[in-house]
């Protein structure tokens, strides 16, 4: 059975869109793999025995637990281009194409639970928050909806948002991969590629359905992951207070009707990686005129 390998990126619906297929499929839509971030992983496995190379995962009961979308923005491929909007329905979508074979992955999954945080629990004791019982519980807990998020990038929107030619960014991907996803230059009639980086985490807080309203009011803060600020509290970097704050204000927007998003970019420190953050807290600390804050942005760019 021959089916549609062609991506028509912005499209109103998933399946005249066409399913993002990754591997070596022969009618494969994307370049790379699903969460190529952790192939190496699942290679490992099937190496050993572990995991069989021709697993097909169930994807039974895994549908997201609240809707999400559409959305207009969905059908405008100058919108969105770096990750699937249609990710989190692949299971039902393509549900008889799956039944058949098709190795289709969801490259988005969306689930609820709760959040207990120090910070939010101080700023209930000092009087900065409230507990309503829907959004921030009894119990100090904060509810929210989890939305995990794979990159699909689609090339020509990405070219077109750095202002470069689509071959010049598909040859910079190959070089500076090492040669890794040669089809990148080999096949440019495909035009959606599945990066091996990591990807972003979204917390919704509130009613995620007040998203279709006319005008909803919207509280959002953008974070990119800091591992040594955000979990383990390091006095080198400030970057959970500032993410802390910003859950605060979200569950404050969210109780006065509104939505909360925090946005977290799986990318360490701006996709410096914590190697090179680890390198610039050095060069800092051993600066002649004092390790200076302001000077941080300057020491990156020496690596």
């Amino acid at each position: 059975m021959k089916w549609q390998s062609t991506i028509n990126w912005g499209a109103d619906n998933p399946r005249a869109r066409g399913a993002i297929i990754g591997g070596l499929d022969p009618d494969r839509s994307a370049i790379g793999v699903h969460a190529g971030n952790y192939a190496p992983y699942r290679a490992l496995s099937i190496a050993n025995g572990e995991l069989s190379g021709s697993h097909i995962p169930d994807f039974s009961n895994t549908q997201p637990i609240v809707d999400i979308g559409p959305f207009g923005e969905w059908s405008d491929p100058a919108k969105i281009v770096t990750f699937d909007p249609w990710g989190h329905r692949v299971a039902q979508d393509f549900r008889s194409d799956i039944a058949f074979g098709r190795k289709l992955r969801p490259t988005i999954a969306v689930t609820n639970g709760n959040l207990k945080i120090a910070e939010i629990s101080q700023a209930v004791s000092d009087g900065k928050l409230r507990r309503d019982g829907k959004i921030l519980l009894h119990n100090l807990d904060i509810a929210v909806t989890k939305i995990s998020i794979d990159p699909v990038w689609y090339l020509p929107g990405i070219a077109a948002r750095f202002g470069v030619d689509e071959m010049t960014l598909r040859t910079a991907l190959v070089e500076q991969s090492g040669g890794m996803y040669p089809d990148l230059i080999a096949r440019p009639d495909l035009k959606v590629f599945l990066p091996p980086i990591g990807g972003t985490s979204v917390y919704i807080f509130g009613d995620p359905a007040r998203l279709k309203q006319a005008q909803p009011h919207i509280t959002c803060r953008m974070h990119d992951e800091c591992n040594g600020s955000d979990v383990f509290g390091s006095d080198l970097c400030t970057c959970r207070p500032y993410l802390m704050q910003g859950i605060e204000q979200c569950v404050r927007g969210a109780q006065a009707g509104g939505v909360g998003i925090i946005v977290y970019n799986r990318k360490e420190g701006r996709s410096l990686g914590e190697v090179v953050k680890y390198l610039v807290y050095n060069a800092r600390k051993r600066s002649a005129c004092g390790d200076r804050k302001e000077d941080y942005f300057l020491h990156t760019s020496d690596f």
